[in-house]
């Protein structure tokens, strides 16, 4: 499916600071309504899950709840107890909440301002620019968390609560993260720290001890389904439920999946696949070459650095389900899809699941190997499928 046909109105309205919709986690919403109800509002937040599932979207739907909210804030955040802190699942949260109790009208001045960054009591934290490359940086740095505390310690410009938003926490470097420490430690009066994080475990321990957790699950079908026909209502309802399984269930990845043809690049790298084992568990081990070099020109040059980090989880979440198979978990609904499970039976009679497993693994090296040094991203796939080949003829 060709980028051109998504939507990008659309796209940049379901960006986190335009986006007046949750779907999904109305039961993590509830969570976080219902601790704002009880007058005990923790300081500080951790939003984990999977990335593109909504962390994000969550966490400004709070910001501008709680900046909406004014004076009243003031007796309700920051009280919290060390006895309080634990980690709640989003997909269990209290009943009787209702979902919309977070809700804020994008019509509204308020909304408006957040998503124009342009509110004086939040505050986001993200990756910034190098002045001297011009460029993002890769990680958040210490400067840019140090603005927390002079922001925190602020006067609440409009009366009410101070918010501080860091998307996504896994980026800070370790100055950065503990940077972050003193502001956990001794938040004022009436200040919100909220922790987006794809990988909670990569945080510091210590940052981890302070916040109160709030798990998000990827979204059900019904949900991603809802979300995605938005960007692309077009899309059909096969190529919508394989977008859902290679995605995961997270629209933010199904996104990139739709502006990279990753619809397409799944059938090519399973069509390369199926060249090598043939249905009968056969050692035929000989590639398509002639496919496997048109792929591999397309991840040269910068334009192809998207394209290739598609075509590395695209195989490398293929090789996973692979071993999920061989290892029994047969009633898994992400292992043995329909059109890929006669591959993967095949590639599982001609070698042994230990074999599949260092397979993975030499391809989880050479992939990193080749983000940690810049190395040459074509001869990365070429080697990464004449690694399955090798295993294959073995």
């Amino acid at each position: 499916m060709s980028a051109d046909n998504i939507r990008e109105d659309e796209e940049e309205t379901l960006s986190p600071q335009n986006n007046p919709d949750l779907f999904g986690h109305e039961q993590a919403e509830g969570s976080l309504h219902a601790a704002w109800v009880s007058g005990h509002l923790h300081h500080a937040w951790l939003l984990s899950g999977p990335e593109g599932i909504g962390k994000a979207t969550l966490a400004y739907r709070f910001a501008r709840f709680l900046l909406s909210q004014g004076k009243q804030n003031t007796k309700r955040v920051g009280t919290a107890s060390e006895s309080d802190l634990f980690t709640l699942d989003g997909s269990s949260g209290p009943e009787g909440v209702p979902s919309q109790g977070l809700f804020l009208d994008p019509r509204s001045r308020l909304f408006q301002r957040v998503a124009a960054g342009g509110h004086a009591d939040l505050l986001t934290v993200t990756r910034s620019l190098d002045l001297n490359t011009k460029k993002l940086r890769s990680k958040i740095v210490v400067d840019d968390v140090r603005r927390i505390s002079s922001f925190l310690h602020m006067t609440a410009a409009e009366g009410g609560a101070r918010v501080v938003i860091i998307d996504p926490g896994d980026e800070m470097n370790r100055n950065a993260a503990n940077a972050l420490l003193k502001g956990l430690e001794e938040p004022p009066n009436n200040t919100v720290i909220l922790i987006v994080s794809h990988t909670p475990w990569r945080l510091l321990p210590t940052i981890r001890s302070r916040c109160l957790g709030l798990r998000l699950a990827p979204l059900g079908e019904a949900d991603f389904a809802t979300v995605i026909a938005r960007l692309q209502p077009s899309l059909g309802t096969q190529e919508l439920a394989m977008l859902f399984r290679l995605s995961g269930g997270s629209p933010g990845k199904a996104t990139r999946l739709l502006k990279e043809g990753g619809l397409e690049l799944y059938h090519e790298v399973l069509e390369l696949l199926s060249t090598l084992p043939d249905d009968t568990g056969g050692r035929r081990g000989t590639i398509d070459t002639a496919a496997l070099h048109a792929l591999a020109d397309r991840v040269v040059g910068k334009k192809g650095e998207a394209t290739y980090l598609t075509v590395v989880d695209i195989l490398s979440s293929w090789i996973s389900r692979l071993i999920r198979l061989g290892v029994g978990h047969v009633g898994d609904k992400a292992v043995a899809w329909p059109e890929e499970s006669p591959v993967m039976h095949s590639f599982l009679a001609v070698a042994s699941l230990d074999q599949w497993l260092e397979v993975w693994d030499n391809l989880e090296a050479l992939f990193a190997q080749t983000d940690g040094l810049n190395l040459d991203r074509r001869q990365a796939i070429l080697n990464a499928f004449f690694n399955l080949e090798k295993a294959v003829r073995a």
